[in-house]
């Protein structure tokens, strides 16, 4: 029994089956995140901003 020499390896058939291809994010994702800073933000408006206004004029 032989041992068969493996061929020659050079860089382009070591990234032959290296194809990487981007993914675009869906229109519909982009809403959700777009939403969800919307909300986030207008929460802290809401919430955090009034407090710490009067948590600075009348420390506790």
């Amino acid at each position: 029994m032989s041992a068969s020499p493996s061929p020659p390896s050079g860089p382009e058939q070591d990234l032959r089956y290296h194809t990487y291809s981007s993914n675009t994010i869906p229109w519909y994702v982009r809403l959700i995140w777009l939403l969800f800073w919307v909300f986030a933000i207008a929460y802290v408006v809401r919430n955090f901003v009034p407090a710490i206004q009067s948590e600075l004029l009348n420390p506790p």
